[in-house]
């Protein structure tokens, strides 16, 4: 699985990114960082064009534009109909009408490869109450192993939710990461960037849960190494980024905390 990180790299995948314009530069940044190339797109005239030649296509609803909901649904229609990997990043749907709407709209005509969401969005796609506000989760520490695997059967994707412990399933294998720090609730739009690593990853590996689980602990793991000597929150988002650019399979064996919670052991 750690192999990917030099994968990336030598197959500098085209990632096709309609994401939020909150965080759309780092998430492109983060792309880069990690060995990609990200493309960032509002264009309702180039789906079919750059689609087909894009690696992978990430969905992010994260800033509702209504000029723009309908580009989310045909960019998805898009990735199905040349048989690229899509995954989606549902921010928020809990926390309008419109937001909920969005997302089944993108369920029922869009099918995904991977969905990756805080907690509190992942139990309201299963159809749990959630605690939240705004577009951000209240993570009381639970396990979600349960209602994550869940989740991945009924839609038949993988299905990621973050939180003080990230949990991926494909509804079969159950994948917990423990790396982390609480600092990175600190910098906008974490849980997007590792949504767009995710959309990194996909096309270096036909299973599609080792992409999954890479893009996560990548994320989680830089953070935690990031913080080693506890910075200020702008110093802490630079030496993100640093810990993502220099990230290697070395690293990853020496600190990363992955469980596969079926089967009782780590990785």
């Amino acid at each position: 699985m750690y192999k990917l990180l030099k994968k990336v790299k030598e197959i500098n995948p085209l990632v096709l990114n309609y994401t939020n314009n909150v965080t759309i530069t780092d998430c492109a940044n983060t792309t880069l960082a990690i060995g990609a190339s990200p493309l960032m797109s509002f264009s309702y005239e180039e789906v079919d064009d750059i689609v087909k030649v894009a690696s992978s296509v990430v969905i992010n609803i994260g800033t509702m534009n209504s000029e723009l909901l309908d580009l989310y649904v045909l960019a998805g229609k898009t990735a199905n109909k040349y048989n690229k990997p899509v995954i989606l990043d549902p921010v928020g749907v809990f926390a309008t009408k419109a937001r909920t709407d969005l997302t089944n709209k993108l369920l029922n005509e869009v099918k995904f490869d991977v969905i990756r969401g805080n907690i509190s969005e992942i139990q309201f796609i299963g159809g749990m109450d959630v605690k939240g506000k705004g577009v951000d989760s209240f993570d009381d520490g639970s396990d979600a192993s349960f209602i994550t695997k869940e989740v991945a059967k009924k839609l038949e994707c993988i299905v990621v939710a973050s939180g003080k412990t990230d949990v991926i399933s494909d509804g079969n294998k159950i994948y917990k990461i423990s790396n982390g720090t609480p600092k990175l609730k600190f910098i906008t739009g974490t849980g997007c960037m590792s949504t767009s690593l995710i959309g990194s990853f996909l096309p270096c590996t036909e299973d599609k849960i080792d992409a999954a689980v890479m893009g996560t602990l990548v994320m989680s793991l830089c953070g935690e190494l990031a913080n080693r000597e506890n910075p200020a929150i702008g110093s802490f988002k630079t030496k993100l980024f640093d810990e993502i650019f220099t990230l290697n399979e070395e690293t990853c064996n020496k600190y990363g905390k992955i469980e596969l919670a079926q089967l009782n052991s780590s990785l």
